[in-house]
């Protein structure tokens, strides 16, 4: 079994020490859905929630949010992002939300997509809360993640 990498030698948190990595083009992928009923999803395709339009904050929250990941995981390192797209449709019985996270660095970029999409999918919560009390995040998950050498 591989070892813990945020992990020392006697069991406490530490923080990893990428320095003597190379940098590389990273790209990862998450995506999340929200249930929501009905009549909530009606309110959102007529944009008829007090709040605001849905579809938009929420993109815009979750773009907010990857660039914040590092403040709110704290052994996670802050990364300079290049490229963060959030994309939320409406589907059958909900929203899905989409990211794609893409920095050059020596560490990946998993967190930040998927901090965005959560970041994205709790803002959509919080716009419909007042309307729709059986709301559910569901299906969180890193959809691929890749790293390409610098020409």
């Amino acid at each position: 079994m591989n070892e813990l990498s945020h992990i020392d030698k006697s069991g406490k948190a530490r923080m990893v020490d990428v320095s003597s990595k190379k940098p590389m083009l990273r790209t990862a992928k998450a995506t999340g859905f929200i249930r929501l009923s009905a009549s909530t999803l009606q309110l959102v395709r007529e944009n008829n929630l007090k709040k605001g339009d849905v579809i938009s904050i929420s993109e815009y929250a979750g773009i907010q949010g990857a660039k914040r990941t590092s403040d709110l995981i704290p052994l996670c390192h802050p990364l300079a992002l290049s490229k963060i797209e959030v994309n939320a449709r409406i589907e059958e019985g909900g929203i899905r939300i989409n990211s794609m996270a893409r920095c050059i660095g020596p560490t990946g970029v998993e967190m930040e997509a998927l901090t965005a999409v959560q970041v994205s999918l709790l803002t959509v919560y919080d716009m419909c809360k007042a309307v729709d009390k059986s709301m559910r995040i569901e299906h969180v998950k890193l959809t691929g993640k890749t790293k390409e050498e610098i020409q």
